[in-house]
């Protein structure tokens, strides 16, 4: 007996469809040319959820390197200073001390200083 796949192929072409709404020109309701803006999409989407922790982290560090040299240090010292004094604070909350609470950071860095 010949079974027609209508219902399974259309649930596949609307939900191909949906993801690849907003596209612009053929891309966003062919489906064959939909279908292969998607899964590039999803690969850039895969790769740029890396990239963007690694700009983060760029940006932590940037941040932290200025409040640092207020204070008188280098990124580096201050970190080694904060290492030997036993501070485990991440990159994420170090940046923000420096760009919201720059007395908190400044006690901090004298903390570093004292642990050289």
């Amino acid at each position: 007996m010949r079974v027609k796949t209508g219902i399974v192929r259309r649930r596949k072409h609307k939900k191909v469809l949906k993801a690849a709404k907003g596209f612009r020109g053929a891309s966003g309701d062919v489906i064959k040319q939909a279908k292969q803006a998607v899964m590039r999409a999803m690969a850039y989407s895969t790769r740029d959820r890396k990239v963007n922790k690694r700009k983060m982290r760029q940006l932590w560090i940037i941040r932290i390197n200025a409040g640092a040299r207020l204070n008188g240090m280098t990124y580096s010292t201050f970190m080694n200073g904060l290492k030997k004094a036993g501070i485990l604070l991440d990159r994420k909350v170090l940046a923000d001390m420096a760009l919201n609470n720059a007395e908190g950071f400044a006690k901090l860095a004298e903390s570093a200083k004292a642990a050289l």
